[in-house]
């Protein structure tokens, strides 16, 4: 889905009271925050996550990706993620 589809496919979504779309941050763009909506995974990966920072409700900037790996900033520190971690990781579109 490219840019402008994705746009209207939001707006649609917000202006028929559907709630806020969801995606993995491993999808979120560069230079984008987003807030956390849900983790997925085991306790084990749901435990460090929170220990790190991410917890439902907090705001995650990326500040680069290479590959699907990311770097983000999560409450004033920044955390280098790779794909599999960013796919359990839903947040608001």
């Amino acid at each position: 889905m490219d840019g402008a589809a994705m746009k209207s496919s939001i707006a649609g979504a917000q202006s028929s009271g559907v709630s806020t779309p969801q995606l993995p941050l491993a999808f979120a763009a560069a230079g984008q925050t987003t807030t956390i909506m849900k983790i997925r995974g085991n306790n084990q990966m749901h435990h460090h996550l929170e220990n790190l920072g991410f917890v439902e409700g907090a705001q995650v900037t990326v500040v680069c990706e290479n590959a699907g790996n990311l770097i983000v900033e999560v409450k004033g520190a920044q955390v280098a993620l790779d794909r599999q971690v960013g796919m359990k990781i839903i947040v608001s579109a």
